[in-house]
């Protein structure tokens, strides 16, 4: 990486390179293989990110030219706010590019368009074995304490 990536929402252009890192991001948390997510919900994903009556947004980082990450993130109403929450649902970078800052400047990025639609709170999970990325969530939020439980149907 030769120039400072640069944080901008994602255009329908880039989808050739948004893809692989949708793919790796996916393949981190297991959905690779027999279990990959099928072609209709990666397609209906990309779609939504240019559907204004859509709440879900896409934001990529850029350096020299190549997508180094992404971020996906929506809005939602919540029972115990007036204000919307944002869930930062996908964050991933290029293996070649970590530690250079750039999930930090995703994040933030969120965060700033979470304040400009006046979101009272950004959130999001991870797993308890990705350390890495812990050390850094620990450094730009708090850990909320709670524990996720979930029933696929």
């Amino acid at each position: 990486m030769t120039t400072a990536p640069i944080i901008r929402p994602v255009v329908r252009a880039d989808f050739a390179q948004w893809f692989p890192l949708w793919e790796g991001y996916n393949t981190f948390y297991g959905r690779s293989g027999e279990t990959a997510l099928p072609e209709e919900i990666t397609q209906t994903t990309w779609a939504r990110f240019f559907d204004a009556d859509e709440p879900v947004h896409a934001m990529v980082a850029e350096s020299d030219g190549k997508l180094v990450g992404l971020v996906h993130y929506l809005f939602h109403r919540s029972t115990i706010s007036i204000a919307p929450y944002c869930y930062l649902q996908d964050l991933f970078t290029a293996e070649a590019t970590r530690g250079q800052g750039i999930g930090r400047k995703l994040i933030n990025a969120v965060y700033e368009q979470a304040k400009l639609a006046g979101v009272a709170r950004v959130y999001w999970h991870t797993h308890q074995t990705n350390k890495t990325a812990m050390k850094l969530y620990d450094q730009v939020a708090e850990h909320s304490g709670f524990v996720v439980y979930r029933k696929m149907l």
